[in-house]
Order: structure tokens, then C-alpha cells, then sequence
């Protein structure tokens, strides 16, 4: 019948009581607590707050008003939620041209006013299209400019001169679009009378100088071959065929 022992502030087991939290201050009236000034001066322990700053109570500047703004909130907003663009960052990556396709490679046309038609590929353009010509003389396909989604690259190569391209870029191309406007009975039937586009004097002498470079650097079987539409018969097989 021994009484155990009290293991209360003792470290026989190897460890201490933690000490009782401390009771809330009791406030006599208004701003005055039962302690009086000095133990609570310590219990909140700003002493310690006065030592870290040199021995002043820490002083935080005042925040600033914002200043009011020039122009006053409406006091209707739309009953729907307005969406907003959602931020767009895509850097656009030059097209990669297909390895069968260089400066010289036989083309087929597959769509488009010249589709069928075989042509000759001058080179890549900034925007990824491929810039084409017939020549004209020979088969009627004037300089232009194409996407490689729509030809198939033969085997057949043209060992192009040296040409001038320069002109020939993306701008070149571009035709300035007019305004069109609602159109009624009298600008349908004037529409039918009206004459044909013509093409500008530079852009016919720009073809000519183009053709006469180029064709004598095609050999008459070659110069036969691009007159020439290509097109299938019955029983043609196209995923067999080389071109």
C-alpha cells in the first residue's frame, strides 16, 4: 500500500511539466486591470519589445489615402458578364518545307484553277507558301504562290539559272481589295457589263522576264512534260505510282 509518486515538477522520468497557461487579466474598470501597471507591463512582455528596437516602441508610418478617382463608378453595370479576350502569346514557327520539295522539284497541282497542271517550285517564301511558275508560255501558270499541302513532288529535277526573285515576295501578290457595298438590281446588271480586270504592265513584263530565263535551261522532253495535264485513268493506281 505505498502511494505512487507525484510526477509533477519532478524529472525522474525524464522530462517536465509544462507550466500552466496564464490566466486572462482581470480588469477593474476601463483600462484598469487588477495587477496594476508593472506586472502587466511584464506579463505582455514589452520590455522585450523595446530591447529588439532600441529601446522605443516601434512607430509604423501611416498608410496613404488613395487619391479618389477622377470619374465616378456608373451606377448601372449590364446584366450579363462582358467576356474578355483571353491573353494570346503563340509564337508562330517558320513552316517546315517537306524534304522532297527544293528549288527546281517538278510539281503537280491538286487544287485550284491549275490543278493538274505541272510546275516548276523556285523556292520557299517568309510565309511558308512555295513560290511556282508554269512557265507560263508553256503551259498557261503564271508566277504564283502556292501552299505544299496541295502538290505532290515528282522526282524530276530542273537545274534552275540564276534568276532574280527578289520581286516576287509575299506583298507582290496581295491585290488591294476594294470596299464592296450592298448591292442592289442596277449594280447587278452593271456588274455583268462591266469589263474584264487587266493586269498591270509590270506584272506581264515581270512574267516575260521570269520565262525567258527559264526556258532555256529545260530540255524539249522536259519542256513536253510540263506541257502536258496530268490526269488517271480507270485502273490507275495512285498510292502505287512514283512520281
Amino acid at each position: 500500500g505505498t502511494k505512487p509518486q507525484s510526477v509533477r515538477g519532478s524529472s525522474s522520468l525524464g522530462f517536465e511539466m509544462a507550466k500552466p497557461a496564464k490566466k486572462p487579466a482581470t480588469y477593474v474598470a476601463s483600462g484598469i486591470t487588477a495587477v496594476g501597471r508593472s506586472k502587466t507591463y511584464k506579463r505582455r512582455g514589452l520590455f522585450a519589445l523595446k530591447k529588439k528596437n532600441g529601446g522605443k516602441f516601434p512607430v509604423h508610418k501611416k498608410a496613404e489615402k488613395k487619391a479618389a478617382p477622377a470619374t465616378r463608378a456608373p451606377r448601372f453595370y449590364p446584366a450579363e458578364d462582358v467576356p474578355k479576350p483571353l491573353a494570346h502569346s503563340a509564337v508562330r514557327k517558320p513552316t517546315k518545307l517537306r524534304a522532297s520539295i527544293t528549288a527546281g522539284t517538278v510539281l503537280i497541282l491538286l487544287a485550284g484553277r491549275f490543278k493538274g497542271k505541272r510546275v516548276v517550285c523556285l523556292g520557299q517564301l517568309p510565309s511558308g507558301l512555295l513560290l511556282i511558275t508554269g512557265p507560263f508560255k508553256l503551259n498557261g501558270v503564271p508566277v504564283r504562290r502556292v501552299n505544299q499541302a496541295y502538290v505532290i513532288a515528282t522526282s524530276t529535277k530542273v537545274q534552275l539559272p540564276q534568276l532574280d526573285l527578289s520581286k516576287f515576295t509575299d506583298k507582290y501578290f496581295k491585290s488591294v481589295e476594294a470596299k464592296s457595298s450592298k448591292k442592289g438590281e442596277k449594280e447587278f446588271f452593271d456588274q455583268a457589263e462591266a469589263k474584264k480586270k487587266e493586269l498591270a504592265a509590270a506584272y506581264i513584263a515581270n512574267q516575260k522576264t521570269l520565262d525567258a530565263a527559264l526556258l532555256p535551261a529545260l530540255s524539249a522532253e522536259l519542256k513536253g512534260y510540263l506541257s502536258t495535264r496530268f490526269s488517271l485513268k480507270d485502273g490507275d493506281r495512285p498510292h502505287l505510282m512514283k512520281f
